[in-house]
This record gives C-alpha cells, sequence and structure tokens, in this order.
C-alpha cells in the first residue's frame, strides 16, 4: 500500500510459557541481538496516541477511530524506533496474526480494540523522509534499519478495558500465577508493540462480558 502522510504509533498459534517470554524479552544482549523466533508469539499488542501531540511541528496522533477512517480501515504501522519492537514486527508478526489496539499516552490509557496483521515487515518508508518526525540520518536505503506492518481494523471491543483495570489483574495474578501474571504490558511496559500469549488473550476477552473490579476506571 502506498505510504500514509499521518505519523503514529512510536503500538495464531499456541501458548508460550512464562520462561521463553523472559528469554525474549529480557536478555542482557543489546536489543538488535536479541534473537527472535518466527513462531513464538500468537498475539500482540500495539500502542499508539488517540489523542493531539505535537513532535517538531507534526500531530503524532492516531487512535482506533483514525484506523477506521483509513482506506480499507487498513494503515502501517510506522514509527517504531525501538530495536525490540521492531524484531517483533520484522520476524515475528505473520498475516492473520491479531494484535490489541492500546490507546497510550491518554486518560486512561488502555485497549480500544482489535486489528489484523494484513502485511508483513517491510521497510519504514519514513526513516528516509528528512520532513518526518522519524527520520533517521543512518539508515540506509540498501539495508533498512526500520520496518513496519499493515494493520486492518477488526473491531472495537464491547468495552474499553483500561490500564488500571489490567494493573489490578496482573497484580492479583502475580500471587495467583494467573494468565496475566507476566503480561509484557507491566513488564516490558516501554514496548510500543508488544506479544501477547494465548492465555493472556482469551483472559482479556472474557473482560470485555464483565464490569470492572469496583473501584477501578
Amino acid at each position: 500500500m502506498p505510504p500514509k502522510k499521518k505519523h503514529k504509533k512510536g503500538s495464531v498459534g499456541g501458548s508460550v510459557s512464562t520462561e521463553t517470554l523472559k528469554k525474549v524479552t529480557s536478555s542482557k544482549k543489546p536489543l538488535e541481538e536479541v534473537p527472535v523466533s518466527n513462531d513464538v508469539f500468537p498475539h500482540w499488542l500495539m500502542k499508539s496516541e488517540p489523542e493531539t501531540r505535537m513532535e517538531k511541528g507534526v500531530d503524532v496522533k492516531f487512535g482506533i477511530e483514525d484506523l477506521k477512517k483509513e482506506p480499507d480501515q487498513t494503515a502501517c504501522w510506522d514509527g517504531v524506533r525501538n530495536y525490540q519492537a521492531r524484531n517483533f514486527m520484522r520476524d515475528q508478526m505473520k498475516v492473520g496474526q491479531l494484535a490489541f489496539f492500546y490507546h497510550s499516552n491518554c486518560k486512561p490509557p488502555g485497549i480500544a480494540g482489535i486489528v489484523e496483521i494484513v502485511k508483513e515487515s517491510y521497510p519504514d518508508h519514513t526513516q528516509f523522509d528528512k520532513k518526518d518526525v522519524h527520520f533517521d540520518s543512518t539508515a540506509k536505503k540498501e539495508d533498512p534499519r526500520w520496518h513496519m506492518v499493515d494493520v486492518k481494523y477488526i473491531r472495537m471491543l464491547k468495552r474499553y478495558i483500561s490500564l488500571n483495570e489490567l494493573k489490578h489483574y496482573h497484580l492479583e495474578h502475580k500471587a495467583s500465577k494467573g494468565p496475566l501474571s507476566n503480561i509484557a504490558l507491566f513488564t516490558r511496559a516501554r514496548l510500543s508493540v508488544q506479544p501477547v500469549t494465548k492465555e493472556e488473550w482469551e483472559f482479556i476477552l472474557t473482560l470485555e462480558d464483565q464490569d470492572p473490579p469496583k473501584g477501578i476506571k
């Protein structure tokens, strides 16, 4: 698909063990050297900002409602400038996989909906655009440093699931060894693209049909 002018983000298979998640996301090696398997994680969480924020004179706002307005409700996920997040997109994301569209840098942050990966990794055009807020003067066209994928809107969640609610269950599950005990949203919070295990994905979807815990917004 043609490059987008909007700037954003920088966010199926079996389950993954806690040991594997720790190995991939907690390595002490430089992030660009962390090995990534092609079939470890079945789902994803991708962070983007739904509210206006100016960066170098450009509004980097891109929420799920913006995605819904794109042609065919599809857009490239450009602007990721973290090596581990890039590695996940470049080496693991596959067409047909689903991801949570997470609203960040807003009140409250949380999961708004679901998107599908519809095009696998290809070079992020913004790294070569001197006018773009994500321009990288060290990137080379013959060996692109940054990559992106295309995502398509699937649906909104039945209700918005806030970061506070997810944190509530994360802390509860740390004590009970529940499905959100090691979720990357809290163990690798700075990543704008994060893996989600089968158990984490299924548990979060069950929350759609429940009221949030008392006192949690």
